[in-house]
């Protein structure tokens, strides 16, 4: 049988024979209790399940013993149904496309797997005929040809070898970040993917993902807020949910980018006198500082209660916020590099200050795909991670319940001013009323911006939730049109988040298309609703009105 190594936890590596594996993963959860008190199994007994399967199922997982693997994330239904998501690397690089998810039985027994690509990993060489400069003059070449107009500074650019199994056969490639500033000062980043032996460009995207897209808050009125005190003061972190904390950013911007650092921007932890935080307005820093710490816990709050994940990263750690970033900068971003939310303040024509609960809400769940899907960003695994992103923070608005910032199912509507000239920056029920979004699938949505081929999923969602034809709710009108004619009934937008987070976490890989997010959401569905049930044909039916059949 092949050899077999793994990384548990992500820290230990057992480099193992045969029935080796399941005595090695027996040394880890030795440590630990192999269920907790209800009788689910812990996550380091699913891992030791996990590791077993590994063994016996090598040859349908396509492992070899040139592969290591490592442990992404666990999730442990409450029926002690077990779903262990791996990274794998090639002779130590990593896979792009290796990842994958075993899914066990409530006993540990082996059920299936999710993998991102099939196809079994066998390269002649992994010594690059490319060198890593040339690979980050191609990258930076890519960068300054993406910001035409713009006169870049200090540009940097980071190669790592890695091997591609995303785009086709797997072959030894160049993922290079390159980032710089702009004329303003703000940070601008590109990831391009070389081939390795040729020079040739495999892909290229967008790094920054972005949604261009008692305090008294800009847009959510006055809110409570959980903060800490030090001394006679009052420090704008909250003790509860990971000791999330909220810091000026000084209208300064960040040199460190990608793991190419230099300095960062600050984040001058906001403090207070008397725990009355802001005023509602610009003219007070601390405003928009209440809505950044607003938009966080909502978005934790979700999180937790709804679908029982501790924080961003599942592991009770909170983020940070920096506001009042860059020179009008009109853009928000999350950075898992920081762990933290960055939020612009807007140019005052086009947007105001990007710090409403739905920004929040959308960027903060780029943390949560980064730590279970990990969706790629371009193509249609682009489009699905910006969908997912502009579903769930759609949920966190409906879930916050706030009447000065009442659900719907617009993205960024608080943050649009008369020069933006819509009155969102994506409108779910026909995305396509953005001038640029697909209401509908077709071979060629792949080729769109990410933030435009993502309307295939918005619409998807909003159908599942709402169902289709003219309706008014909170005030909003809404009128959504079906690909195939059909009539979809809604099954409620509750639903609709527990399906779209199941599937995240727990079926789909980096390289999950729209097919396969039907599939997905179909696998979701049956899990929480069971196969056949009235939510399992409405995920069916909504697919089909968008196209992907």
């Amino acid at each position: 049988m092949s050899r077999i190594r793994q990384h548990v936890r992500g820290t230990r590596r057992l480099a193992t024979t045969g029935v080796a594996v399941g005595t090695a993963a027996l040394m880890v959860t030795a440590l630990a209790p192999a269920a907790h008190a209800d009788g689910r199994p812990t996550r380091a007994t699913a891992i030791q399940n996990a590791a077993s399967a590994l063994l016996a199922h090598a040859a349908g997982l396509g492992l070899t013993s040139a592969e290591d693997t490592s442990v992404r994330d666990v999730i442990v239904d409450k029926d002690g149904t077990q779903h262990v998501r791996y990274d794998r690397t090639y002779h130590r690089l990593p896979v792009l496309g290796g990842d994958f998810v075993v899914h066990l039985t409530a006993d540990g027994g082996y059920r299936s797997a999710d993998r991102a690509t099939r196809g079994r990993i066998s390269l002649a060489s992994v010594v690059p005929k490319i060198s890593g400069r040339k690979a980050a003059d191609l990258a930076v070449n890519a960068l300054r040809a993406a910001n035409l107009g713009e006169k870049l500074k200090q540009v940097k650019a980071k190669p790592q070898l890695v091997v591609d199994a995303l785009h086709g056969a797997p072959r030894l490639a160049w993922r290079t970040d390159a980032a710089g500033l702009d004329s303003l000062g703000n940070p601008v980043g590109r990831t391009v993917l070389t081939d390795a032996r040729t020079g040739a460009r495999i892909d290229a995207w967008d790094t920054i993902e972005t949604a261009t897209g008692d305090g008294k808050s800009l847009y959510g009125g006055t809110v409570a807020l959980e903060t800490t005190q030090s001394g006679s003061a009052y420090q704008l972190k909250d003790p509860t949910r990971g000791n999330t904390y909220t810091g000026d950013a000084a209208n300064k911007t960040d040199l460190c980018i990608f793991g190419i650092c230099f300095s960062r921007a600050p984040a001058t932890l906001f403090t207070d006198a008397d725990n009355h935080w802001g005023t509602g307005t610009t003219a007070d820093r601390s405003s928009a500082a209440v809505d950044a710490q607003y938009g966080t816990n909502e978005t934790w709050d979700y999180y937790k209660n709804v679908h029982g994940r501790n924080g961003i990263a599942g592991d009770g750690k909170g983020s940070y916020n920096r506001v009042h970033y860059g020179n009008n900068y009109n853009n928000a971003f999350w950075d898992d590099s920081c762990f933290c939310m960055t939020y612009g303040d807007g140019d005052g024509t086009t947007f105001g200050p990007l710090v409403a609960l739905d920004v929040a809400g959308h960027e903060m769940t780029h943390g949560v795909t980064s730590k279970s899907a990990a969706l790629t960003y371009s193509g249609e695994s682009g489009g699905l991670n910006e969908a997912t992103s502009d579903i769930l923070g759609t949920m966190v608005e409906w879930y916050a319940n706030n009447s000065s910032d009442t659900g719907d199912y617009l993205i960024g509507e608080k943050i649009v001013r008369s020069g933006f000239g819509k009155t969102a920056l994506r409108y779910m029920d026909k995305p396509s009323k953005d001038g640029n979004s697909a209401d509908y699938w077709s071979s060629s949505v792949g080729n769109l911006d990410v933030h435009y081929s993502s309307g295939v999923a918005n619409h998807f969602a909003y159908l599942l939730a709402e169902g289709s034809g003219a309706k008014t709710i909170n005030g909003v009108s809404y009128d959504s049109p079906t690909a195939n004619g059909s009539t979809v009934t809604g099954i409620g937008r509750d639903k609709v988040g527990k399906i779209w987070y199941r599937a995240l976490t727990v079926y789909m890989t980096s390289s999950t298309n729209y097919a396969g997010a039907r599939t997905a959401t179909l696998n979701a569905a049956k899990d929480l609703y069971g196969a056949g049930s009235a939510e399992y044909n409405a995920v069916a039916a909504a697919w089909s009105a968008v196209n992907v059949n």
